[in-house]
């Protein structure tokens, strides 16, 4: 059974144009209006959903090709279109970049196109631009282009008429957003600034989408917006997951030094029947009663000196690896387990010293791909985007290997102590229920 939901991809030529800003302000904007928006984030970022659920106020999932699948991706727009009057998708770098890309999931699911352009520093190229992303792959679902940092009503009449015509019209012209940083969404190192850690993130939704207000596209209402429905088909019912963990309690680390935390994993934990509780490392908390831990990603660099001083969080978890329970850290998990923390203004800070070695910021992407993880009990699929180097006297147990082939042992290592396994692999925990729960049982154990 089919559902029709209208439905759009809001993609750009490159990464920094503006898409999450727009996604999430017309995503904000429609929300604002009462309509129910349901907003998803291509590919395998944290930061950018944490923007689309405050502009919707509803949870924010990840969908592509390869590490989610097609089946989780066509249940997730299924569902969301059983209860949405828009369903907005945040494309990932360039429209075509990456294998599987942002154009590959708007085909595979007739998600309509909104191609979002930094026009700041051009005028005629711009329609170049846009024919080009409209027409470079056949077949690719169109709503239209959004001049973005536009200079003035003069500058976007020059982006408008260089459009080619349809008719009368430029064709595809949804409009001007001018150069404001009112409604600028702060970066730094790994991305934008979490939401929760501005005071005025609101704010800066309300005013990006005001500049919205009188663009042809922002004046769309249900009725406009119905002109790119898409009819979602059912999906088939998925196999039911083994309770691997029933009875086990999962505790994970939440809190701004750990905040990358995939809505789905939880679920994943969940339906493998764990029963998940929270704890903060910041605030210097210690384990509560729990059969393994997770320490996923975040910002342990930022907060290197509350993480060192968090000596109840350290003794806990400490025990509970001497114990020879399962502890899964990923990335700035495990970052924060290791002796010390270099800054990036090269000041050293102790951490919990777990794990023998020393973390190095550093002042370029170290890492950054589909990843995948060989454990006995199956293959996870997931990701690495880091800006740091370990330095550890540690043999891995084991490798991830690239999605996109190369040389063995070219992947994120594993290392081990113990039950304590970590890496700066990220993991999509439903890509194996099955790995998934070998994560958090000891070696060997069966449920």
């Amino acid at each position: 059974m089919k559902t029709t939901c209208p439905a759009i991809l809001v993609a750009a030529p490159a990464s920094g144009q503006g898409k999450t800003t727009v996604t999430a302000a017309l995503a904000h904007l429609h929300a604002r209006a009462g309509r129910r928006v349901r907003a998803f984030k291509c590919g395998p970022d944290f930061l950018d959903p944490m923007w689309l659920e405050l502009a919707t106020g509803h949870p924010v999932h990840n969908m592509d090709l390869w590490m989610t699948g097609e089946a989780d991706v066509r249940a997730r727009l299924h569902a969301a279109a059983q209860d949405a009057d828009l369903i907005i998708v945040e494309g990932v770098m360039g429209l075509f970049d990456g294998e599987p890309s942002a154009a590959d999931l708007a085909r595979h699911f007739g998600l309509h196109v909104l191609a979002v352009i930094d026009a700041s520093a051009m005028a005629g190229t711009f329609g170049a631009l846009a024919f080009g992303l409209q027409h470079y792959r056949p077949g690719l679902p169109w709503a239209g282009v959004l001049a973005n940092r536009v200079a003035s009503e003069r500058h976007a009449q020059m982006l408008r008429e260089a459009l080619p015509a349809d008719g009368a019209a430029p064709s595809g012209w949804l409009g001007a957003v001018m150069r404001n940083p009112a409604f600028t969404l702060p970066e730094r190192h790994l991305g934008l600034t979490v939401a929760t850690e501005l005071p005025d993130a609101l704010a800066r939704l309300d005013a990006a989408a005001d500049a919205l207000l009188d663009t042809p596209l922002g004046q769309m209402d249900t009725a406009a917006l119905a002109r790119w429905s898409v009819a979602f088909e059912a999906p088939a019912d998925p196999a039911p997951t083994v309770p691997l963990l029933a009875g086990k309690v999962v505790a994970v680390a939440r809190d701004a030094a750990f905040c990358f935390i995939y809505a789905a994993n939880l679920e994943s934990l969940r339906a493998l029947g764990a029963r998940v509780v929270f704890f903060s490392p910041l605030a210097n908390e210690p384990l509560p009663a729990c059969d393994a831990v997770w320490l996923p990603g975040g910002y342990p660099e930022l907060h290197a000196e509350a993480l060192s001083a968090s000596q109840a969080s350290r003794d806990s978890l400490a025990a509970h690896v001497d114990a020879g329970r399962p502890v899964w850290a990923e990335c700035g998990g495990m970052m924060a387990l290791f002796d010390e923390i270099v800054d990036p203004q090269g000041q050293s800070h102790a951490l919990w010293g777990l794990l023998p070695g020393v973390v190095r910021m550093q002042p370029r992407l170290a890492a950054l791909g589909p990843q995948k993880l060989a454990l006995t009990a199956g293959e996870l699929r997931g990701h690495t985007f880091h800006y740091s180097r370990c330095e550890t006297a540690l043999e891995p147990v084991l490798h991830t290997a690239s999605a996109r082939g190369g040389a063995a042992g070219a992947g994120e290592a594993v290392y081990q102590r113990g039950a304590l396994r970590a890496s700066y692999f990220h993991a999509w925990m439903a890509s194996s229920p099955a790995a998934t729960a070998a994560l958090f049982l000891p070696e060997g154990a069966t449920a």
